[in-house]
C-alpha cells in the first residue's frame, strides 16, 4: 500500500480533493507504513484493509466539503454530551441503547458514522437509503461471521461507537484492534487527540443539522484521552463503566482473536493478551489521574452486575447524578428496548483465557488495585 494511492483512489471516488487539517497525513501515513512492515497482511486482507483505508477517508473528504459548502454548521453548539466508556465488554453497549431510547437524546448511529455527509433529513435516521445499504451489508455478513454477531453486534441504526469518528482522522484505537500494528500503537498512545476530538465535534455539528437530541456517545478507549475529550468538551458528562476483569479481558481477546483473521493469517493470541492488557492499564492509569485532578465524581459509574440486575434502577442513578429528569416517556421506552433485545440475542460468546496463556487467578491479581479502588466484584 502507497500513502499517495490511498488518497488518489479516494479522491477518484468522491471527485473532492480537500482533506482538511494536516494532521490526518500523520496517522494516515503511520497506518499504512506499519501495516507493510508489520502486520504480515494476507493478499485477501491488504486489499481489504486498503479498501477500509479508502472508504475512510472518502468520508471525511464528503464531511470537509459539506462543511465548507454550509460553514453555519460549525456555528452551532454541543451541549452537555455525555461519554459513555470504560474497559472493552463492561456493559458500554447496554448503556448507550437504554440512553439511545430517550427520545430526548441523539447517539452516533452506525450507517451515519461510515457514510456521514450530506446529513439525514429531518425524521430520516432510520430510513435513509445508506442506512438500508448498511443494513443489507451487515444481514448478509452475520450469514458468514455468526461468531463475531455473537460477540458484539449493532444494526445499521444502532448507536456505534465514537472509534469511527476519530478513525476520520486515522487516530483511534480501532486500527490496532484490528491488526498487529506495534509501531502505530506506539504513536497513538502517546500522541495529542485534541485534533481528532476537534474534528470529531464537527461531525457531530454536521450531522445534527436536522436531526438534533442531547449527544450521548460510546467508546470504550476515551478513558486514554479525557484530557483532550474535556478541552473540546469543557461540559462533558463522564460515565464509566466496570467490570470483572476476568471477563473484560477474556471477552476483549477473544473479539480481537476473530477479527484478525480476516487480514493476516499470522494471528499471535500471547500477543494480543500482551496488548490488551498493557492497552487496560494505560486506559486505568490516565482516567485514575483525571479523578486525582477533577475530583472522583468527575466520572459517574456503573457496575455491570448492578446494571444487569436493574437496568433501569441504574439509569435512575445516572440521570438523578447530572441533576436530570428521567422522563416517563424515556423509561418506558428504555423498558422496551430490553424486552425486545434479551441478553444473547445473537447467540453465545463462549471464550477462555487459557488459550491467551492467561488465568483468573493472575489476571484478578494483575488488576486487583483497579478492583479495590472501585470495589468491582
Amino acid at each position: 500500500m502507497r500513502v499517495d494511492d490511498i488518497i488518489e483512489k479516494a479522491r477518484t471516488a468522491t471527485g473532492l480533493t480537500d482533506l482538511g487539517d494536516p494532521f490526518v497525513l500523520t496517522g494516515l501515513e503511520l497506518l499504512v507504513q506499519a501495516s507493510n512492515d508489520e502486520a504480515q497482511l494476507s493478499t485477501t486482507g491488504a486489499q481489504r484493509w486498503e479498501a477500509n483505508i479508502v472508504n475512510t477517508l472518502s468520508n471525511r473528504l464528503r464531511i470537509v466539503e459539506h462543511l465548507k459548502q454550509h460553514p453555519a454548521l460549525l456555528e452551532r453548539p454541543i451541549e452537555k454530551p455525555m461519554f459513555v466508556f470504560g474497559l472493552p465488554r463492561t456493559g458500554t453497549t447496554l448503556t448507550i441503547n437504554l440512553l439511545n431510547a430517550d427520545p430526548a437524546r441523539r447517539s452516533l448511529l452506525r450507517w451515519e458514522a461510515l457514510h456521514s455527509a450530506p446529513p439525514a433529513k429531518a425524521g430520516a435516521l432510520h430510513s435513509d437509503p445508506r442506512y438500508i445499504a448498511e443494513q443489507e451489508k451487515l444481514n448478509a455478513a452475520i450469514k458468514f461471521m455468526p461468531h463475531i454477531a455473537a460477540i458484539h453486534y449493532e444494526d445499521a441504526d444502532s448507536p456505534t461507537e465514537c472509534q469511527y469518528a476519530m478513525a476520520l482522522s486515522f487516530c483511534a484505537q480501532i486500527f490496532e484492534s484490528n491488526l498487529h500494528i506495534p509501531s502505530y500503537r506506539d504513536w497513538f498512545n502517546n500522541t495529542s487527540y485534541l485534533p481528532a476530538f476537534r474534528f470529531h465535534k464537527q461531525l457531530l455539528q454536521l450531522l445534527q443539522a436536522e436531526n438534533g437530541g442531547r449527544w450521548t456517545l460510546k467508546n470504550p478507549w476515551h478513558p486514554l484521552f479525557l484530557n483532550d475529550l474535556t478541552t473540546v468538551y469543557p461540559d462533558a458528562q463522564l460515565v464509566m463503566t466496570h467490570r470483572d476483569p476476568v471477563e473484560v479481558v477474556g471477552s476483549a481477546c477473544s473479539l480481537i482473536r476473530h477479527v484478525r483473521p480476516m487480514f493476516s493469517e499470522h494471528v499471535d493470541l500471547p500477543e494480543i493478551a500482551a496488548q490488551m492488557i498493557g492497552t487496560f492499564d494505560l486506559m486505568i492509569a490516565r482516567q485514575n489521574a483525571f479523578r486525582d485532578a477533577h475530583g472522583e465524581d468527575s466520572i459517574h459509574d456503573i457496575h455491570y452486575g448492578q446494571l444487569m440486575k436493574d437496568p433501569i434502577g441504574e439509569m435512575r442513578k445516572l440521570y438523578a447524578n447530572f441533576d436530570e429528569p428521567l422522563t416517563p416517556e424515556a423509561e418506558t421506552a428504555m423498558t422496551a428496548f430490553l424486552a425486545e433485545t434479551p441478553k444473547g440475542k445473537h447467540g453465545k460468546h463462549v471464550y477462555s483465557l487459557e488459550e491467551f496463556g492467561l488465568t483468573a487467578a493472575g489476571i484478578r491479581t494483575h488488576f486487583k488495585d483497579y478492583c479495590d479502588r472501585y470495589n468491582i466484584a
